[in-house]
């Protein structure tokens, strides 16, 4: 496709056919009343004469009734070439050669040449050409002037055709760019609009979103929240920051106040301590990383601490700190969001009191009703009946359950209020496994549950209590018969790793769903599937096992798929301090 017939594809606004046609209709009716009149240019043949304004017409009429500009641009050209005849025509039919009317030849034959494609210029230079030489052939030549006039005026034309089309071309050329300039700018302009409609309906939002920001900002006055800078210093300062600690966001947010400012000395030196930082004087910025150390890490951290307000008063909260990052994800500071559990934790001792006092009341009654129900059953003056023998076995087996669980509820206010007594030598592991197993055995074979041991032959010694680790391999034996249906396993394994030992507990039974696992260790937690399928427990279980293990330095593992089986492992290092005494460490459970 050569580039005039593209251009003349590009949608440029130009005159119709019709309109291009005016000119010439005019010219030629002025030509027609010029030689009709009296005394005007005489009508030397009048068939060819009307078969010129016949011809004229017809190309008007084609060029009024046709769509033009639907079919292909060369057939533009059909009625200007079909007006130049019709010129040549009435040319000839008012005296040849000596017609006046040989100038209308210009107005189709500028159409033509204007065209786009060079082939235009020669269709109007060869249409051109046989109405001027059409006198010519028809005549006779009379002089020859007359020749040479006759075949001069069409090379003139040729000449004109060119520099029309030519001039034409740059033309549509530059009405094209002018165009696409134009569409250009009606584009970036809609762009532009539609960005500014777009900026507006942003900025609404954004104020409407800033808006319920500071309005769930300004709402948060039970928490504390405080955000710094990477080093510490204080920049944000909410409501409940200032309710909590007593300073106004005027106040702290400086560019002065660093948050280690709010902290217990004591607590950010024992924090240090506990993370190996054998330190004899504690700068700035060691302080600052006793409470970011995990989050810097790339995990959030969640820790009880006591912030200290300017009036001397301290506050117990639990702190829960998190990163902040920009549009890019890069730190550039950290989030402490604090609650205040003063009165949380004041509950939870007046709590573990009351369960204290109410197991010592019932200790006593209990153990007396025990000691009674045993000379009942040993009376030989008064021998009981096997019925009443029966009775007396209920009796004895519901007040020895309620003895256990009395005793379980004193064992977890002694762990609750941090410490519990723990009688540490050297314990073989092998043997505290074995004699858990056999204890569940009847157990086990009542429920229907294969009870599988795997202990090793040779020793493995560790440093601890026998009676708490033997209670705490007994609690898990017991969960997994309780939670393992008929037909079921449960094997009971104790292997060496590394530095550690490990005793696992793998059932086959209703395990316990993802969601919950991270709960377990809670006191009177129990999971939705034993709820569901009517396990009996109160709760306490792994809570007990947990601090036992936790006293020995070790940590518990669960790893549970509901519906598939559980298994929870003892992880016990080989050596483990000495004390008489031990304290309950804040550890978590392994995932």
């Amino acid at each position: 496709m050569t580039i005039d017939r593209w251009l003349s594809r590009i949608p440029i606004d130009s005159p119709s056919a019709f309109m291009k046609q005016v000119p010439t209709i005019l010219g030629f009716g002025i030509a027609v009343i010029i030689a009709v009149v009296p005394n005007g240019v005489p009508i030397t043949n009048g068939p060819i004469f009307v078969a010129g304004i016949a011809l004229v017409t017809v190309a008007s009429i084609l060029s009024f009734v046709i769509p033009w500009r639907r079919l292909h641009p060369e057939w533009a050209v059909v009625v200007p070439t079909l007006s130049l005849l019709a010129v040549g025509l009435l040319r000839l039919g008012t005296g040849s050669g000596a017609s006046p009317f040989v100038v209308l030849t210009l107005l189709p034959f500028v159409w033509i040449a204007s065209e786009a494609g060079r082939i235009n210029i020669l269709i109007a230079a060869l249409t051109t050409f046989v109405v001027l030489l059409a006198p010519l052939f028809v005549d006779g030549a009379r002089t020859g002037g007359d020749v040479v006039r006759a075949f001069f005026s069409p090379v003139i034309y040729l000449i004109v055709a060119v520099v029309v089309n030519e001039i034409a071309h740059r033309m549509r050329i530059q009405l094209a760019a002018a165009h696409e300039s134009s569409e250009k700018q009606d584009a970036l302009l809609a762009q532009a609009v539609s960005a500014q409609n777009e900026l507006v309906l942003n900025e609404a939002r954004l104020k409407t979103a800033n808006r319920l920001i500071q309005s769930i900002w300004n709402a948060v006055t039970e928490q504390s929240v405080i955000g710094t800078d990477l080093d510490g210093l204080i920049d944000v300062w909410n409501p409940g920051a200032e309710k909590m600690l007593g300073l106004t966001e005027k106040q702290v947010v400086d560019g002065k106040h660093h948050v280690i400012d709010f902290h217990l000395t004591s607590e950010i030196e024992q924090r240090l301590q506990d993370m190996d930082a054998r330190l004899t004087t504690v700068s700035s910025v060691d302080e600052f990383s006793a409470l970011v150390d995990t989050v810097r890490a790339g995990s959030a951290d969640v820790r009880d601490w006591t912030y200290l307000r300017p009036d001397g008063k301290r506050v117990a909260v639990q702190v829960a700190a998190t990163p902040r990052l920009d549009e890019n994800g890069h730190r550039v500071g950290f989030i402490f969001v604090a609650t205040d559990m003063t009165q949380a934790r004041e509950f939870a001792r007046l709590k573990d009191e009351f369960v204290g006092l109410i197991s010592h009341e019932l200790r006593t009654p209990l153990s007396s009703i025990l000691g009674y129900l045993e000379l009942m059953r040993d009376d030989e003056d008064a021998p009981l009946s096997e019925e009443q023998l029966q009775y007396l076995g209920v009796a004895e087996r519901n007040a020895h359950r309620l003895l256990r669980l009395v005793g379980d509820l004193l064992f977890t206010a002694q762990v609750e209020s941090g410490r519990f007594p723990l009688d540490i030598k050297d314990v073989e592991l092998g043997g505290v496994v074995s004699a858990s197993v056999e204890s569940a055995r009847p157990i086990a074979a009542n429920a229907g549950v294969i009870l599988v041991s795997d202990v090793p032959e040779s020793p493995l010694v560790v440093r601890g209590d026998t009676v708490r680790l033997g209670q705490a391999v007994d609690n898990l034996v017991s969960n997994a018969l309780k939670f393992t249906p008929s037909g079921g396993t449960v094997t009971v394994s104790l292997r060496p790793d590394g530095e550690q030992a490990v005793i696992a507990v793998t059932d086959t039974g209703i395990g316990i769903p993802a969601v919950e696992l991270s709960q377990l260790s809670q006191r009177f937690f129990r999971a939705s599937t034993a709820t569901r399928n009517a396990v009996p427990g109160v709760g306490l279980g792994l809570t007990i096992t947990k601090a036992i293990v936790t006293a020995h330095g070790g940590r518990l593992d669960i790893a549970s798929d509901e519906g598939i089986g559980t298994s929870i492992s003892i992880v016990l290092p080989v050596e483990t301090p000495q004390p008489v005494t031990a304290a309950i460490p804040r550890a978590e459970m392994a995932p």
